[in-house]
């Protein structure tokens, strides 16, 4: 008999069950998929803390940030590069960033003119830049390689059992019914990712959820080190700590003008940086209940330009493509309670390596008061 059942081996699965086994509690996580090969694994590894919403969103960042921090030690996970670096390419961004920091918003984040900008990396064309905003706040890790060692830290140092390549079919506390015979749990926790058909499907649907496919690439080491993630003016709007400022309007005003096809087609730029040089490059979004599962050329070529406008018309050789699909809804994420040892956790914004440890530690405290 476990104390905790999950269901799902994502990265929002794994936090729940961190959470359950640092308090002694058994615990088992079960996934249909032989290894996690779904959004944990597909996005950036890059846990955003400045620019999240004000309140409870930024609170989560921060909090599962911290717990990054902690088990990437333990588990052996490297932190590729701290820090972000928001390149203002026009003067509405600037002033946005300007009006960021003035707000109060910007813990421990300075403005950067366009000299402070080259010190900090010099790789970017500073000289077309309005200047910038540098944040301590943010750590990366490699999700390809991260996941499968939080998985195995948990297995090893908290004996969390995995039961791996199979599928759950039907959920009755204390009994979990899975293609591999049944699981006994006190309590359950199901993190379906961008499931919206499966185990609790009327619940998923009420909440109006929907998937968001996006398309990333994989570039060459280009032959210098980033000192932090970068993002440029279009990243502004996707963040609601950015996006939910008045002066925001100014700036997609001039996007709309300036860049329609690549708003039409949610592109921003997020650049990160991987152990062997590599960059991770990133992202476009298209909505839809099935989106096609087909990478567009245009959209990459539109990724790429933004990446050339920020480093330069320099060679860039692109090594993988790939598309990822995540659950998208009018909310971050969301939590419901279809039955009394029973929680259906979603995160429904992207950001589930940014919040996932904290929104984890809020479900485990509600189902073991």
């Amino acid at each position: 008999m476990f104390d905790l059942a999950v269901v799902g081996a994502g990265i929002l699965g794994l936090a729940h069950a961190l959470t359950a086994a640092r308090r002694g509690l058994r615990v088992v996580v079960i996934d249909r998929d032989a290894q996690a090969n779904g959004a944990s694994v597909r996005n950036f590894g890059f846990v955003v803390v400045t620019g999240q919403a004000p309140g409870q969103d930024r609170a989560r960042a921060a909090r599962s940030r911290d717990v990054w921090v902690e088990v990437a030690q333990a588990a052996g996970i490297a932190v590729e590069h701290r820090g972000t670096i928001l390149v203002a390419r026009r003067h509405e961004a600037m002033a946005l960033l300007e009006v960021f920091v003035e707000d109060g918003q910007a813990e421990d984040c300075r403005l950067l003119t366009r000299t402070e900008l080259a010190a900090l990396q010099p790789e970017i064309d500073a000289d077309v830049m309005e200047g910038g905003l540098y944040s301590p706040q943010e750590v990366r890790v490699d999700s390809p390689l991260a996941i499968p060692r939080l998985t195995n830290h948990l297995a090893r140092s908290y004996g969390v059992e995995f039961r791996l390549s199979t599928a759950v079919t039907g959920i009755a506390p204390p009994v979990v019914e899975t293609s591999a015979g049944p699981v006994r749990a006190a309590r359950v926790v199901v993190c379906p990712g961008d499931d919206l058909t499966g185990l609790y499907a009327d619940r998923i649907k009420a909440r109006r959820v929907t998937r968001c496919k996006l398309q990333m690439l994989r570039l060459a080491d280009p032959g210098f080190r980033l000192r932090a993630g970068v993002l440029t003016d279009l990243s502004l709007l996707r963040y609601g700590g950015f996006a939910g400022l008045p002066q925001a309007a100014a700036l997609r005003e001039r996007l709309r003008a300036e860049q329609p096809d690549l708003l039409a087609n949610g592109v921003h730029m997020i650049a990160v940086q991987c152990a062997d040089g590599s960059l991770v490059l990133g992202d476009s979004h298209h909505y839809g209940p099935t989106p096609d599962p087909f990478g567009s050329e245009a959209v990459d070529g539109m990724i790429l330009s933004e990446f050339a406008a920020v480093f330069g018309a320099r060679p860039v050789a692109v090594t993988a493509r790939w598309t990822g699909s995540y659950s998208s809804a009018n909310v971050a994420a969301f939590r419901d309670a279809p039955h009394p040892d029973v929680r259906l956790v979603m995160v429904t914004s992207g950001t589930g390596a940014s919040t996932g440890f904290a929104i984890g530690e809020e479900t485990v405290a509600e189902l073991f008061p």
